[in-house]
């Protein structure tokens, strides 16, 4: 397993380490502009964040494995599950667990403030993963926190704990939400077999289950939307097979279903946004006006993107807590928030915490160093937009809002001394203007090379640099 994992992550970082990407899940091949002004003005506000938190926490954390999948019958390399047990008892089991979770040391606030401390601003929390548990008080399903072994705990709502917490630390919230339930009788009825992670019974031919479905979706989203979790910013959608019937190559196939899963959401995003003006809504890779943001996962595109998106990547391997798990160093998570943001996107950092809720050590102490880093130089990442001249090698370009400042980030080899000068092409400071170094807040000698521009690098700079940020008045 430990073998397993290394691999894996290895394969993940050399995805993020160039221009060819790999993607869990790519971006919608279109997108539509929400109109409601106060939707566009939740959007400029998140467009300013740029980085985030997304935790995953629920019954895969007690078991310590891949979140929700192992419950899918699908044959996947990255879905590892016992094979000495059958498949049915294995569901069983899993599903035990909700008494035996009982995170006694759960502190949300803690969360807050290591996030905080990394410079993230806005924080997207799994309310319910594809296993059907979920995180808050539903009244749809008895298949919850608020019932397990957790149940007796003033802080059983763990949710409403979870928004409260970052709430007051400054963040912007958004609530998770899969759209499949594996563990709802109108999802997965236990009449048939569970052969992949469809609704394994024909809408066609059970109408009434269906609509079922469709209203026990609406009940629980209008539960995380009503006002008694507070506001909620961004509604993410999870689960995006679960939608209108497309002609792809992958239904084609066989792997989705060949049908429409459609759930109502003009409905949907109607109530949420009786409650909540503004709420972004997110139904991940379902392109059209209720996927107000782009979510490419696991990657970056290899372009500059001129629409709202975000690419979600882990820390580890997985999304959850696994005790095995491999995490990105600080300096790798750096690199890749500078790209990102040079490319128009904001960055969601996956965390999982452990059983016990707390944080892993390891994702703590990188959440720490990213921090020190973005404190200096946050200015070349919060509140910028793109420039069309965004990078050359490791040095990635972004502007300040306004458009009176560029910002260049110049990614560092990670083991190599800080080198002496660092050159770029093209994105000019205007002649005889200062350029400032934002970790030191020191201006930088520099000088026009050709048609680009070669810096003298301060001396002394502590060793580890994982990138060093200037910033300077463009040319023309």
């Amino acid at each position: 397993m430990k073998r397993y994992f290394l691999l894996c992550m290895a394969g993940v970082l050399c995805s993020l380490s160039g221009s060819a990407q790999t993607f869990t899940h790519g971006r919608s091949a279109s997108y539509v502009w929400p109109e409601e002004p106060e939707v566009l003005k939740t959007l400029d506000e998140w467009q300013d964040l740029k980085f985030g938190m997304l935790i995953h926490w629920g019954l895969y954390a007690y078991w310590g494995t891949v979140e929700s999948w192992s419950i899918c019958a699908e044959e996947e390399d990255w879905i590892p599950r016992d094979s000495m047990i059958a498949y049915e008892d294995y569901k069983r089991k899993y599903w035990s667990a909700i008494d035996s979770l009982k995170p006694e040391r759960f502190d949300p606030a803690v969360w807050a403030a290591s996030g905080k401390q990394a410079g993230m601003k806005y924080v997207v929390f799994t309310t319910k993963h594809h296993d059907g548990f979920n995180m808050y008080d539903t009244k749809q399903s008895d298949f919850s926190i608020m019932h397990g072994a957790f149940k007796d705990d003033p802080r059983r709502n763990v949710a409403k704990e979870v928004f409260t917490a970052f709430r007051e630390k400054g963040y912007m919230i958004g609530a998770y939400y899969s759209k499949p339930d594996w563990h709802s009788q109108y999802y997965w009825w236990d009449r048939y077999a569970t052969p992949n992670r469809n609704n394994n019974y024909s809408i066609e031919k059970n109408p009434w289950r269906w609509n079922k479905f469709k209203e026990f979706t609406y009940n629980q989203l209008e539960e995380i939307v009503n006002g008694d979790y507070g506001q909620i910013d961004i509604l993410w959608l999870d689960g995006g097979w679960v939608r209108p019937a497309r002609p792809t190559d992958q239904e084609r196939a066989g792997r989705f279903y060949k049908g429409e899963q459609v759930i109502d959401m003009p409905k949907i995003a109607a109530m949420a946004r009786r409650y909540q003006p503004g709420i972004l809504i997110v139904e991940r890779s379902v392109p059209g006006k209720f996927e107000n943001y782009q979510t490419p996962e696991r990657g970056i595109p290899a372009e500059q993107l001129s629409v709202p998106w975000e690419s979600c990547i882990t820390l580890g391997y997985d999304w959850g807590y696994v005790p095995t798990d491999v995490y990105k160093s600080p300096a790798q998570v750096i690199h890749i928030l500078a790209e990102i943001v040079a490319k128009g996107g904001n960055f969601l950092l996956g965390i999982g915490p452990k059983p016990d809720g707390t944080l892993p050590e390891g994702v703590v102490a990188r959440l720490e160093k990213i921090g020190e880093w973005v404190e200096k130089n946050g200015e070349a990442i919060y509140h910028t937009r793109t420039t069309p001249h965004y990078n050359d090698g490791k040095t990635w370009f972004t502007r300040s809002k306004e458009g009176r400042k560029l910002y260049a980030i110049t990614c560092l080899e990670e083991g190599e001394p800080v080198p002496s000068t660092i050159r770029w092409q093209g994105n000019l400071p205007v002649a005889g203007s200062r350029m400032i170094h934002l970790q030191t807040g020191k201006p930088v000698r520099w000088k026009k090379v050709g048609e680009g521009v070669e810096i003298t690098v301060p001396k002394g700079l502590p060793a580890g640099q994982a990138a060093l940020a200037f910033s300077f008045t463009p040319a023309g």
